[in-house]
């Protein structure tokens, strides 16, 4: 099972007022595991960013003007993801500007280039309905530390996503993390382990709360019109006739 998290920079919202793709980063899980083999780059996007984008990535024309364009790095791009399934947060926008970029150098969109992309903003609204499921929201949940993190950036979100993804995954497909090795087994599926009553801490209640459950079951005995199961479990059976009391 290969993971490719992927993340993407650009100049605004829309490709198709001409926005471009400025930084990929990406991060490659094997089995679930980091393997290091990263995908990083920023491009030269041959315009200017729009104030509110620039603002989120802070890379600035000037930065960029020296960096590769989309089509000096399209072959590696497409070589690293085939193969894989990518996992995007809020996909549909980073597909529409990657499927743009790879229209201009006569590429197939990048469904057609791995071998599927999960949205994991909708994964997260599924697991956390009515909740921010945002990447930093994730992060305070799943208690991964993003301090870090003053301004976006392609490959830093990609790290944070793969934590996150795994954090909501966890146990999933059979796949546990960190899951102990079963005392025994019993042939039948069922895993069976050493059990010690004794470690267990006995709390009795004191006579402040039996007066108070005294009085709540007496309520349910004038509700039901009758003595409640509890009054009935704590009387003892009358012998039956015939036999020694």
């Amino acid at each position: 099972m290969r993971w490719i998290i992927l993340d993407t920079e650009t100049t605004g919202l829309e490709p198709s007022q001409g926005h471009r793709v400025i930084e990929i980063g990406a991060v490659e899980l094997e089995n679930r595991n980091v393997t290091g083999r990263h995908f990083h780059v920023y491009l030269n996007p041959d315009r200017d960013s729009d104030p509110g984008a620039l603002a989120v990535h802070g890379l600035t024309t000037e930065f960029l003007s020296d960096k590769p364009r989309f089509e000096d790095v399209a072959q590696d791009f497409v070589d690293y993801i085939a193969g894989g399934e990518l996992i995007i947060h809020n996909a549909s926008f980073d597909t529409r500007f990657l499927d743009a970029e790879l229209a201009r150098v006569g590429r197939p969109p990048l469904a057609q280039l791995c071998t599927a992309i999960t949205d994991s903003l909708m994964v997260a609204r599924e697991m956390h309905p009515g909740k921010r499921n945002s990447l930093d929201s994730l992060c305070e949940r799943y208690g991964i530390s993003n301090a870090h993190r003053t301004l976006h950036g392609a490959l830093l979100d990609s790290q944070l996503l793969a934590e996150v993804w795994l954090a909501m995954t966890r146990g999933q497909d059979g796949l546990l993390i960190d899951a102990p090795e079963p005392a025994r087994g019993t042939g039948d599926g069922l895993v069976v382990g050493g059990f010690d009553a004794s470690v267990l801490t006995v709390l009795r209640a004191s006579e402040t709360e039996m007066a108070a459950h005294g009085e709540y079951l007496e309520a349910l005995d004038k509700a039901s019109g009758g003595p409640c199961l509890w009054r009935k479990l704590d009387t003892p059976a009358a012998p039956a006739e015939g036999t020694a009391a």
